[in-house]
């Protein structure tokens, strides 16, 4: 140990060099692990605070997350007089881009039933849930909204009335919580002129058919365009009812698709979010791989760099351990270092980061410990290397 750190002073700028390099690409591999992780939470985020006990979507659809699903706003009240059902909530959501603050952002819209519907804001840090039919809603600290701002969605302001922490969608984008009726016109709402234009059109497209200009003006509200689709209704069971009666029931007489929460976990887990975690897996796993490769290659030429300090060991009749152990404790000491010095980057990395990072302690535990056993393997070339060196080199033979 004491002849390792003597030959680390004598190099100590090259040492220090190594082990900032180095805790770089550890770092990067941390950060890694947190994107990983990140993106299974996100994914799940709104499906795990969301209040519910069964999931109802359109028939014959993976949604409402994997795939859109488009229901007649009044099926939920069918869906409330099924047998075993305490409440029926329709909601509806949407990802959407404006103008806020000066910049453009995407962010998630959820509508829902604020007189007692599930699906509403969860985690709010200031402020209160929505209470006025019109106008109000809830945005996520990540739009950098305040409370009392007023932010202009289609032909309408709303004002900000709770600030939510880490309430996001699938890819990581803010939420936004509004009214039912107000997330419903957000949705459909189109430009004036537009529809001004359509009209014109339709009329014209009447008056061609033979009906009569009075004829047309009475069938032209039949011909706009309009929806009052939602995407799923939440359902809250009664107490001690059989979820999966109920399921059936929804299924085979109102034709639906039912999900619970942990269907709809897995639908996400093996459906948006797996193609993603395979590809941040595999990064994850080359990362690791060309840390080990890194530190071997660094390992064996700080040995080669000493090789005829080496060879006068032998030379003046010091043990093959001494020798091993000069160089095992040269490789676990720059492992250790380098990641320490990653930790640390990971800690300063995380505040600014634009995605969520989730870092699980025993993740980084398994990584710390793969680096480790990596370090010391990838010493093994340099000790095979500085057992076959001759004493006489020191000589300069």
């Amino acid at each position: 140990m004491e002849l390792a750190l003597k030959d680390i002073r004598r190099h100590l700028g090259k040492f220090l060099a190594t082990i900032a390099g180095v805790a770089m690409l550890l770092a990067i591999v941390l950060v890694m692990n947190g994107i990983y992780q990140g993106n299974i939470q996100d994914g799940v985020w709104l499906i795990d605070n969301t209040d519910t006990d069964l999931w109802v979507v359109e028939r014959g659809r993976g949604g409402p997350f994997n795939e859109a699903s488009r229901i007649p706003l009044d099926s939920y009240k069918s869906v409330a007089a099924t047998p075993g059902v305490a409440r029926a909530s329709p909601l509806t959501f949407y990802t959407a881009q404006r103008e806020i603050n000066g910049s453009e952002q995407q962010f998630t819209v959820i509508g829902y039933d604020i007189f007692g519907g599930a699906g509403g804001p969860g985690r709010l840090v200031q402020g209160r849930s929505i209470t006025a039919p019109h106008y109000e809603m809830v945005a996520d600290r990540k739009l950098g909204l305040q409370l009392g701002d007023r932010v202009p969605l289609g032909s309408d302001h709303y004002s900000v009335v709770g600030i939510t922490h880490g309430a996001v969608d699938s890819g990581g984008n803010p939420l936004i919580y509004l009214a039912l009726a107000d997330a419903q016109k957000v949705q459909f709402e189109q430009d004036k002129r537009a529809l001004n234009a359509a009209a014109a059109a339709n009329l014209q497209r009447l008056e061609r058919a033979g009906y009569s200009g009075e004829q047309a003006a009475r069938l032209l509200p039949l011909l706009a365009g309009g929806s009052n689709n939602i995407n799923a209704v939440l359902v809250t069971l009664a107490p001690g009812a059989d979820g999966d009666a109920v399921a059936r029931h929804l299924r085979d007489w109102l034709y639906f698709n039912v999900y619970t929460t942990a269907e709809e976990r897995k639908l996400m887990l093996e459906g948006k979010l797996s193609r993603m975690s395979a590809v941040l897996g595999l990064f994850r796993t080359l990362l690791i791989l060309v840390s080990i490769v890194i530190i071997a290659l660094i390992v064996y030429v700080l040995t080669i760099e000493k090789i005829k300090s080496i060879a006068t060991l032998k030379l003046i009749g010091a043990p093959n351990g001494l020798i091993v152990r000069l160089i095992m404790t040269q490789s676990l000491l720059l492992t250790l270092a380098s990641f320490a010095v990653a930790y640390a980057l990971r800690d300063l990395i995380a505040p600014g980061f634009p995605r969520t990072l989730a870092f699980v302690a025993p993740e980084t535990a398994l990584t710390f410990a793969v680096m480790l056993v990596g370090g010391v393997l990838a010493s093994l070339m340099a000790v095979w290397h500085a057992l076959r060196t001759p004493a006489q080199l020191a000589l300069g033979g």
